[in-house]
């Protein structure tokens, strides 16, 4: 496995190559979810030495966080890093809240969901409109002292957002839409973080599939978001990392994630998985150690995106 990073200014230390669990118990975003391919997916992933969970209590309404509890149970806690996230209001049409209140609540039921007494990452999952973002934090931040939670992460959040939840030193982390093809953090987020000891986990990663390099061109119409000419050289640029990834013995899906892991800008890397196979598909990305020229020749490949 990967080499262990801290976690900013906190005590929490996590491998490079999480697991992201949207794909377990998430019955509310995707179709056709078994919960007993979630609790596959959580034992194979624990069982394989992934340390870092991701989950969230949007990822089935809390169900995703009941089966990670479940599972842990029969696992030693010290040993497993577990980030969940939380912003919308049960009580208030999923609205989101970042409250003191609601978050010192929304806590309080993620630990009852898990089965545990701490969380090692706590995230404001989305920021709302009127709770000034330092007071949101400090309320993590009693909850840190409390215990009950070991580091403060926020998710969704500009620049501006970042830097008010930020105004004591007390977020350790912040997690973003980030891959090759959605590069737009390098250059708002990625400065400022460095400059203030802030790790960066990518969510969407694998960017929904199409960094598998399972699609064709003929696949454009699932992809609305890019032209036409940005999904042909997306495209294009796959072909070419077939064949790095085939000197590596690899697939393309594992070299991208190799290249997450050797990016000094990233924290961890959380690619999902809907069946155990996947897991133990992208656990070989982390076996991975990508020579320096093939790093940069796929950083130059996506620098347009």
């Amino acid at each position: 496995m990967t080499e262990q990073i801290k976690i900013g200014k906190s005590d929490v230390v996590a491998s490079k190559l999480g697991l992201g669990t949207n794909k377990v118990g998430g019955h509310n975003l995707f179709d056709g979810l078994k919960d007993e391919d979630g609790y596959a997916v959580i034992k194979t992933a624990l069982d394989k030495k992934i340390s870092l969970l991701d989950t969230a209590y949007m990822y089935g309404l809390g169900r995703s966080e009941e089966i990670i509890g479940d599972v842990l149970q029969n696992y030693d806690r010290s040993q497993v890093v577990i980030a969940t996230k939380a912003a919308r209001d049960k009580q208030n049409d999923l609205k989101i809240n970042n409250t003191p209140a609601f978050l010192k609540t929304a806590v309080d039921e993620a630990l009852e969901r898990l089965k545990t007494d701490y969380i090692d990452i706590f995230y404001i999952h989305f920021p709302d409109e009127k709770t000034p973002k330092d007071e949101a934090v400090g309320a993590l931040a009693d909850l840190k002292k409390e215990g009950k939670i070991r580091a403060i992460g926020v998710s969704n959040f500009s620049l501006e957002q970042i830097k008010e939840a930020n105004k004591n030193g007390e977020v350790d982390i912040v997690e973003d839409n980030f891959s090759l093809v959605h590069r737009k953090a390098e250059k708002d987020l990625f400065p400022y973080l460095k400059e203030n000891n802030i790790e960066f986990v990518p969510y969407f990663p694998l960017a929904a599939g199409l960094l598998t390099g399972k699609y064709s061109l003929a696949d454009q119409k699932k992809f609305k978001n890019f032209s036409e000419a940005q999904y042909k050289k997306i495209i294009g640029n796959l072909e070419k990392i077939r064949k790095t990834a085939a000197r590596y013995n690899a697939t393309v899906a594992q070299i991208i994630l190799a290249w997450y892991i050797a990016s000094p800008s990233i924290g961890i890397v959380i690619p999902g998985a809907r069946k155990k196979e996947q897991v133990l598909s992208n656990i070989k990305a982390a076996d991975i150690s990508l020579k320096q020229e093939d790093f940069a020749e796929i950083d130059q490949m996506f620098l347009d995106f």
